[in-house]
């Protein structure tokens, strides 16, 4: 694979002649360094695959990730460990997937390597990073992160050793609401062997489904296992578009007549080849024109949830099932086809996202050529809009017939260069005979540079003035490019050729094929490396953090192989220098090889880089495994289900750490531990000896928030900015050979200048601004620049937090140094000299607006002499009484370094709702909010007042700080408060659902914070009317006792005699009865006897019933 020398094109550097042999020693020169690499450091990897919940342990299975829901299946363990820190009875859940580690190395078995390095300590170390979403308004956004380390499993295969024959490491693989794409990344804890750091891709496929067997398959189509070379050998590479960031599983067609494209949820580490169940019908009309029929998928595009293809001119799309995003019925059944009555030539990539939505460009052709269908993706709803609403783009520009390809109006033929790297486009320039075929525009949203291609290059920073780039060749034609978005462009051309350009420079590099090509393959077939063939075919160029890889068919013996492979662009441009620019001097009797060195440093380091989370807003938290109670230290099923709950509460913590309420330690793991912290002496005792239930041992403070993470030597991977804040950091440069001078100024002594330096680029240097400080170190013949980037306060106004944030970015180029300096490492060279950091300015995600209700409480008892709870007390939600003077405090609280201080801003405070209990609350229209705050308010409506003086700009409300003088309650006549009914025999209550915000009234922070919480009153007095009714009742109710209790008082001796005349006239009428009974049943007396019987009867027994009775009464009777 010979070719043209890998260069920048223009005046050709003086080569030496050199005989033959001495190409040989040059590749065992340029090797040298790699064989010492080898030698010192072994080349071993981190392996990492997916495991079920109900398969760990077992060798050789790997999961596909497409289950999202947590599964109960550890919180029967959690019940057993009743002497434990925790609480059994919280809801402790498990992820549905372990991850699986082990590492190889060269020639080893990696069963032996794995126990070798658990014998020597090695423990794997795993920090799991959590794609934002893409809707903010469903979900937070945050950089959230959480770092576990990995717990040793013996494996369940028969073994007959005494303790193990092979093992792993596992970890659990958490899911978190609202991400679906996941990092993973694998360290070392520093002891046992040397593995690098490795990265994988761990994102949710929402295409998979299992079927009535149980077994998974696609939704969009069938899986295909034989990759036939008829697919891949010899067919033109394409691009991989997709949303930056952002998409879960990539998509790739291309594939010759058929209806095949490949899939892939680990950025292509492993993949499937699909066919798609569409039903690849043509629709032709007279406006639709057409060449022919093919099943070729042509454009493919990934977004977070969809997936999008073209094939002929019709255009289709698939929703994803994933819950996480949103609700399980979003998930297409089959692939839907949109746009139906247009013809669409071509699918047009939206790299990033915004707005909360995703998008994509349709081209068309036929009848409505000149107009562009913009389409909207949000929670895996899709809609189309064609643009422009009112004329056509050959319209706009006053032509009758005109096509869009991604271009701009240009000129008409390529200019002129007469050898120059580059041209400014002015006008004034001469050209040459070949006439310009644009094919793409392509704009970077950080750096604002946009680059129009074709067989051409011309770039821009501004949108007006275009720079050609005369080093790439104007008989090539450029088909697609490749995009890191942090400085690198890779190109690919028609003939499959591969060039290299770094933004804001003007060299153009030569990748493929060339001199430094043919070194590193060659080089590699001595390896006998895998990853490279003598016949082999690249299906496509892009992209990963960075860094440039190849998806390449390789021919093998008749065997095909699809494999993913780093494009290692700096070995590339330090083979090209090496090979290009080389001396032989003669030292006595033989030749020596020297190499030039172009770049103007020999040293770079970048020094007083600050704390990182304060600018990347990287929230991060620790989890490790529980203690074993075992001998040899491994763990089983239940530990590391047990693992697995305590990393979901861990979680579980952080999403519901947003109550309006402040904890008085401002952290998410304060509440999980706060009652059990004064006895972790007591759990540590009964770990130490074997005695914890459960046989595992919690550590409290194994379970925390990282709020220190120390700066990793290198700028980070983005800067937020909030108003006026500034980053400083310092480069460090040791200069190659002499490179001061000492110049002469008016007045002054000589002054030392450095010929090495240092330029600052800024993308919107309306926004931000940049200051460099030199300082010279002659004794160390280096200089030490000083960099400090600032926010202007111009550009932003207030927004939510890390909601519509301004791109921008800052670029530090060494100048000179633009693909000619390499620093080397144990991993490879290492490009330096261009650094590229992305700039958000706006509120940083992770601060917030809290109810200081601690400090609140301390200073309403300090300033009203006293302060009264509610009868019933609530812990989370304090009481306030109506008649004290309410003096609220806030609080802003970072949620990523773990700072909370006082709000020293001005705010607004509104109350929005309000009821007299939780279960009436109700929220206020905007005309009541008016009239229930504003000072203007005229109909008597007012819930409360301050003696603050200044409002808004219209005067409608009041404007508060912490100084403010408090707030008077007032509930006025017609306020939803003003006569409240109690609800027993205690003063009224109510409910106040109070809106804070700093919108509008606040310049010191471009977060527009709002705080909504409850707000509980008691003490509410009543209305005049209902207050005099109550008295009026219970007074009457009063006074009518007082003169029932006197008249019961008279009348009670009068009652009592009437009762017993009564019962003596009953008692009178019962023994009469009784004796006409007697008289009947006896038949003989005589009368007189009778009588005088009846009565000497009577007599004695109304003597004996009652002897109380009168004795005038007893004569009244015997008469009778």
């Amino acid at each position: 694979m010979c070719g043209p020398a890998m260069f920048p094109a223009g005046p050709p550097w003086p080569r030496v002649r050199v005989v033959q042999v001495l190409w040989a020693l040059l590749a065992v020169l340029l090797a040298s360094w790699r064989l010492w690499a080898i030698k010192d450091f072994q080349e071993c990897t981190w392996q990492v695959v997916l495991n079920e919940f109900k398969r760990v342990g077992e060798s050789g299975v790997s999961d596909s990730f497409f289950e999202q829901e947590p599964v109960d299946t550890v919180s029967s363990l959690f019940h057993m460990l009743v002497d434990s820190p925790i609480d059994p009875s919280e809801k402790y859940l498990g992820f549905p997937y372990y991850l699986k580690i082990n590492y190889s190395c060269e020639e080893k078995p990696s069963e032996d390597l794995v126990r070798m390095g658990h014998l020597t300590g090695l423990k794997p170390l795993v920090l799991v990073t959590f794609q934002s979403p893409v809707n903010f308004y469903r979900w937070k956004i945050e950089q959230l992160q959480i770092q576990m380390e990995a717990a040793p499993f013996r494996s369940k295969e028969p073994c007959m050793a005494e303790e193990v024959c092979s093992m792993s490491w596992y970890t659990p693989m958490p899911i978190k609401k609202g991400s679906v794409v996941m990092r993973v990344d694998i360290s070392s804890n520093g002891l046992g062997t040397f593995i690098p750091d490795k990265r994988f891709q761990m994102n949710i496929n929402g295409f998979l489904k299992r079927d009535r067997d149980n077994n998974i398959q696609f939704t969009v189509g069938e899986e295909l296992f034989n990759l036939m070379p008829q697919y891949f050998v010899g067919v033109s590479s394409r691009p991989l578009w997709h949303t930056v960031d952002q998409s879960p599983v990539l998509i790739l067609g291309g594939i010759p007549n058929e209806k095949y494209v490949l899939m892939t949820d680990t950025s292509f580490k492993d993949f499937s080849l699909v066919e798609l169940s569409i039903d690849s019908c043509w629709v032709g009309s007279f406006y639709c024109p057409h060449s022919g029929f093919t099943a070729t998928i042509y454009d493919t595009i990934a977004t977070e949830s969809t997936l999008f293809i073209r094939q002929n001119q019709l255009v289709y799309y698939f929703t994803g099932t994933y819950t996480t995003l949103y609700e399980r019925n979003r998930g297409s059944g089959s692939w839907i086809r949109v746009l139906a009555s247009e013809c669409i030539k071509k699918l047009c990539p939206v790299y990033f996202h915004s707005n909360g939505s995703e998008y994509i460009m349709a081209l068309t052709t036929g009848k409505h050529e000149g107009y562009v269908h913009f389409g909207t993706i949000r929670d895996g709803q899709v809609s189309f809009e064609m643009l422009p609403r009112q004329w056509s783009v050959c319209e706009q520009i006053g032509v009758t017939t005109c096509s869009i390809i991604w271009s701009e109006y240009i000129a008409e033929f390529i200019p002129e260069a007469r050898g120059l790297e580059f041209l400014m486009i002015l006008g004034t320039e001469s050209y040459t005979s070949t006439a310009m075929a644009p094919k793409g525009i392509f704009c970077n949203p950080y750096n604002n540079l946009i680059f129009i291609w074709g067989n051409f290059l011309l770039q821009s920073s501004n949108k007006e003035n275009f720079i050609y780039l005369a080093d790439f060749p104007k008989e090539l034609s450029i088909k697609y490019m490749a995009r890191s978005f942090r400085g690198a462009v890779a190109i690919v051309t028609e003939t499959e050729e591969i060039w290299y350009l770094l933004e804001g420079s003007y060299r153009v590099y030569q990748l493929f094929p060339s001199k430094g090509w043919q070194v590193h393959i060659s080089l590699k077939l001595m390896q006998q490396s895998s990853l490279y063939a003598s016949n082999e075919t690249m299906l496509t160029l892009f992209y990963e953090d960075s860094k440039l890889y190849q998806l390449v068919y390789l021919m093998n013996n008749q065997k095909g192989q699809l494999v993913k492979r780093l494009v290692p662009v700096e070995q590339l441009l330090m083979y090209q220098q090496h090979t290009s620019h080389y001396d032989l001097e003669r030292k006595g009797g033989y030749l020596m090889l020297s190499f030039i060195d172009f770049c103007p440093f020999s040293v770079m380091r970048l020094r007083s880089l600050p704390s990182p989370q304060r600018y990347t807003r990287q929230e991060r938290y620790r989890a490790r495994p529980p203690r074993v109670l075992e001998r040899s230290g491994f763990h089983n099923e239940n530990s590391l289900a047990i693992y697995q709950g305590l990393v979901y509460y861990l979680l579980w913590l952080h999403s519901v750490y947003d109550k309006p309420y402040a904890d008085p330690v401002h952290d998410p793991t304060w509440r999980w531990w706060a009652n059990n912290k004064q006895d972790q002496d007591y759990y540590f005792f009964l770990a130490s000896n074997w005695r914890s239930a459960g046989g595992v041992s919690i550590e409290m403070d194994s379970y925390e928030k990282i709020y220190n993470l120390e700066s990793a030597y290198e700028l980070p991977e983005r800067i937020f900015l909030d108003k006026g804040t500034e980053y400083s950091f310092a480069i460090f440069l040791s200069a190659q050979g002499h490179s001061f001078r000492t110049q002469s100024e008016l007045g002054t002594a000589f002054q030392l200048h450095s010929q090495v330096d240092v330029g600052v680029v800024l993308a919107d240097p309306g926004c931000i601004e940049a200051s460099v400080k030199q300082e010279v170190l002659i004794n160390r013949n280096s200089v030490l620049f000083s960099i400090t980037l600032k926010d202007k306060k111009l550009c932003y106004d207030q927004g939510i937090s890390g909601h519509h944030l301004m791109e921008t970015s800052m670029t530090v180029n060494v100048v000179g140094s633009s693909g000619l300096c390499f620093q080397e490492t144990h991993l490879g060279p290492h490009m330096q000299g261009n650094l590229m950091v992305p700039v958000f300015i706006g509120c940083p995600p992770g601060k917030r607006l809290a109810f200081d209700i601690t400090y609140t409480l301390e200073y309403s008892r300090l300033k009203n002499k006293h302060y009264f709870d509610c009868v019933n007390v609530n812990p989370e939600m304090p009481c306030f009484l109506f008649r004290d003077i309410f003096y609220p405090f806030f609080l802003i609280q970072d949620l990523v370094t773990g700072d909370s201080g006082s709000f020293q801003g001005s705010y607004v405070l509104l109350v929005v709702g309000g009821g007299p209990t939780l279960d009436s609350l109700k929220d206020y229209s905007e005309d009541e909010i008016y009239r229930f705050n504003s000072p203007l308010d005229k109909t008597n409506s007012l819930i409360w007042t301050t003696r603050t003086t200044r409002t808004t700009k219209d005067s409608a409300f009041h404007i508060m700080s912490h100084e403010s003088p408090g707030i008077e309650w007032l509930c006025l006549e017609n306020a939803p408060c003003y006569d409240n009914v109690p609800q027993g025999i205690f003063a009224p209550e109510f409910f106040f659902k109070v809106l804070v915000s700093n919108r509008g009234v606040d310049t010191s922070t471009y977060c527009n914070y709002q705080l909504t919480f409850l707000l509980h009153i008691h003490g509410l007095p009543l209305s005049p009317k209902r207050a005099l009714f109550i008295i009026m009742v219970s007074a009457s109710v009063f006074v009518g006792l007082v003169i029932f209790y006197i008249a019961f008082c008279l009348l009670w001796p009068l009652v009592v005699k009437g009762c017993t005349m009564i019962r003596w006239k009953i008692n009178n009428l019962i023994a009469s009865e009784s004796y006409y009974t007697y008289a009947s049943i006896s038949g003989i007396s005589s009368m007189p006897s009778l009588r005088h019987s009846r009565m000497g009867s009577m007599f004695s027994s109304r003597m004996t019933e009652d002897r109380a009775e009168p004795k005038e009464a007893v004569e009244r009777q015997l008469m009778t």
